[in-house]
């Protein structure tokens, strides 16, 4: 459980660095249309980096933090379900996928034994 929610808070706090440093890099990597405001991105960034810090802060005692676990498994969740409807919708690509994957899919099973 350490281990997990160490690779998860390191994961999220690199993946806000990118965001908040490179906010175009990930829509150029997608193909999508640059984002008129950027800083709404750096902001998700931020974001990401919060969880970051919380998932390593539960890794020092993922029984006693198991809320910290509990919010990261809902919002990877929802998140995944975000992005299938863009993608259906034709919004996203599939290729932003592979973000999403890397960003919610990988952890909903270790969150979730965590939990358990």
């Amino acid at each position: 459980m350490p281990l997990t929610l160490s690779l998860a808070g390191i994961y999220n706090l690199a993946w806000a660095g990118a965001a908040i440093f490179f906010p175009r890099l990930a829509f150029q990597w997608a193909g999508l249309q640059q984002p008129t405001y950027p800083e709404l991105w750096q902001f998700i960034g931020m974001m990401m980096g919060v969880y970051g810090v919380g998932y390593l802060i539960a890794a020092s005692n993922p029984l006693q933090h198991w809320p910290i676990v509990l919010v990261g498994l809902v919002s990877n969740i929802l998140g995944s379900i975000g992005f299938l409807n863009a993608a259906r919708s034709g919004r996203f690509t599939w290729v932003v996928g592979w973000t999403n994957v890397g960003s919610d899919m990988v952890w909903v099973f270790p969150f979730s034994l965590i939990l358990i």
